[in-house]
């Protein structure tokens, strides 16, 4: 069995999670409290970051080299389209929810949030919560203007792209920081890929001292 050293809300585990999910790769989770840079878990990742994953005798770390081995390895259910430039769209747009979306927007809410209480770091800075708020509403256009043309983010199949997004929606969405109201085709997309079986064990984790909204399990908001 596959094991994920992990942290629930990091939406780079989550987007391993999801893909592992969806190509049915049986996988046991283990929390992984990185920031305390234990030795063992050195030895595993020198860079002291999750996600990390034991599979097939192999420890892979960072998430989107660990989602293209998956692919690679387990091609069934694809998850990265046949041509270049398909693919070349599937990573850019990875790209720009792993480094812009999460700089601009999960770093400052979602880290404000939840990962300083939980790392001992101290309150959470008001600043950065109101740059974070501000930012997403671009990011939700973003993604509505990409679904007026397109019936996935990447193109007219689910691919790595929503997953990567939904991994980091799902996280700001379980401390409510999603406002489903401002892009009716961002929802609509967003409900169909948390009623994926693959998000089952996404929409199941509950962090102790922090429970989510009514709405997050539910598929119909």
């Amino acid at each position: 069995m596959a094991k994920l050293y992990h942290v629930p809300l990091s939406p780079f585990c989550r987007k391993v999670r999801l893909s592992l999910a969806e190509k049915k790769i049986e996988l046991e989770l283990i929390e992984e409290r990185y920031w305390e840079k234990e030795a063992d878990f050195l030895r595993r990742n020198p860079a002291a970051k999750v996600p990390v994953l034991k599979i097939d005798g192999k420890t892979l770390a960072e998430s989107t080299a660990i989602c293209e081995y998956i692919e690679e390895r387990y091609p069934e259910p694809p998850l990265m389209p046949r041509a270049a430039e398909a693919r070349y769209e599937v990573r850019r747009l990875v790209g720009w929810f792993d480094d812009k979306f999460h700089n601009e927007v999960t770093s400052k809410l979602l880290y404000e949030r939840i990962n300083k209480k939980v790392m001992g770091l101290g309150f959470p800075d008001s600043g950065n919560i109101k740059s974070g708020a501000r930012a997403i509403k671009y990011h939700l256009d973003y993604m509505a203007w990409l679904l007026d043309h397109r019936r996935w983010l990447a193109g007219d199949t689910m691919t790595l792209a929503d997953f990567c997004a939904a991994a980091h929606l799902s996280a700001l969405d379980y401390i409510s920081d999603v406002d489903w109201n401002r892009q009716d085709s961002v929802k609509d997309w967003y409900a169909k890929i948390k009623s994926r079986p693959a998000f089952r064990s996404i929409l199941a984790d509950v962090i102790p001292g922090f429970p989510p909204p009514r709405h997050y399990a539910d598929l119909d908001f």
